[in-house]
């Protein structure tokens, strides 16, 4: 009895979810499997925007992308509230940070910057994901 109940509260339990996926019109990239932003409630999950150098170019071409991934639900930098970087070398993003903060502002978010060996595209040094609320 309990495990129907469980599968049929799982059902009622849907959370309805908008897509943005740079322009695509299915909202999504069916080959590997992600959107670029999901929408759910008013919370903005913003998928890896990606650089192949960790140079001021670099940073700036990555959040570029972000601010775009934002503008597509009406939102800017000024609505996120969390950021995780990962990159190939901390030491030269530690180096260009002030890149990175002109998007900002002088508003911060939470914020996690992790140094990895390699992402997912091969030639990629930087990813940047965010989340962000709506008001």
């Amino acid at each position: 009895m309990f495990l129907i109940l469980n599968s049929l509260q799982a059902q009622d339990n849907l959370i309805e979810k908008e897509k943005w996926h740079w322009g695509d019109q299915a909202r999504q990239d069916t080959i590997a499997g992600y959107a670029q932003v999901v929408k759910a409630g008013r919370i903005l999950y913003i998928s890896g925007a990606v650089s192949p150098e960790v140079s001021p170019r670099g940073i700036e071409s990555v959040y570029k992308a972000l601010a775009a991934s934002l503008e597509s639900f009406g939102a800017g930098f000024q609505n996120v509230v969390k950021e995780t970087l990962y990159t190939t070398d901390i030491e030269a993003m530690k180096a260009h940070n002030e890149v990175r903060k002109k998007f900002y502002g002088n508003d911060f978010p939470a914020a996690t910057w992790v140094q990895i060996d390699r992402l997912y595209m091969e030639n990629a040094k930087l990813e940047v994901e965010l989340i962000a609320h709506l008001p």
